[in-house]
């Protein structure tokens, strides 16, 4: 299982001991979320936190963005060295339009599904995507309780996926610990997002392990 530990949960009074952290540990990416306060009821960091943690963090940034018209700041998703941008299909009135424009900016695309949007959605959008998040909570919170059908979308996307020949991973973030990981492996997905399970473990190392081996 690929791993990719969520900043929101770190201690931002001490962001560099976490992301050494993170170096040290199996992480495969590090995941970044962005919120506006408008698109979600809540505010986390913005592209100047991320420019310094790609100075310091060895892992790839897997970066997601809760906010409103996301297409108007893929230039600056690029300048962070972002190795995934994630944009959420709800926010996106072209989705089309604005994978191509991730496309071409040279990074990796990820669509976001918010908990009550079905998988069908992308339908015709699948074969274009490098990979997809389920959210398993409602966006905006950490430490949220695992939303059960998540497993049935991740199922209902696994069969997506490999029936239409695309290659993109299947994400899912929201209430992954070591009981929930194991059923999203077992429906299908290809990575999870931690936060709280990570980073207030008391061996966060270990934590990140476990996910990793799942």
């Amino acid at each position: 299982m690929l791993v990719s530990p969520s900043l929101l949960s770190a201690d931002f009074c001490n962001l560099s001991k976490d992301i050494d952290m993170i170096n040290e540990s199996e992480a495969d990416y590090l995941h970044l979320d962005i919120m506006d306060g408008v698109f979600v009821p809540n505010i986390s960091f913005g592209f100047p936190v991320i420019k310094n943690l790609k100075n310091i963090c060895n892992k790839p940034l897997d970066v997601h963005l809760m906010i409103v018209e996301p297409q108007k700041f893929i230039k600056e998703v690029k300048d962070c060295g972002a190795e995934f941008m994630n944009v959420h299909y709800e926010a996106c009135l072209h989705l089309h339009r604005v994978v191509q424009q991730i496309k071409e900016a040279g990074m990796k695309v990820g669509v976001t599904l918010n908990p009550a949007t079905p998988v069908s959605v992308l339908e015709d959008i699948i074969t274009e995507l490098d990979l997809v998040l389920i959210m398993s909570v409602n966006p905006g919170f950490g430490g949220q309780k695992f939303i059960q059908n998540s497993v049935k979308k991740v199922r209902q996307l696994r069969k997506m996926i490999d029936n239409s020949g695309s290659h993109a991973l299947i994400e899912v973030d929201g209430g992954v610990n070591g009981e929930t990981g194991k059923l999203l492996k077992e429906a299908g997905a290809d990575m999870v997002v931690a936060g709280n399970y990570v980073f207030k473990a008391d061996s966060p190392l270990d934590r990140i392990s476990e996910l990793k081996n799942l």
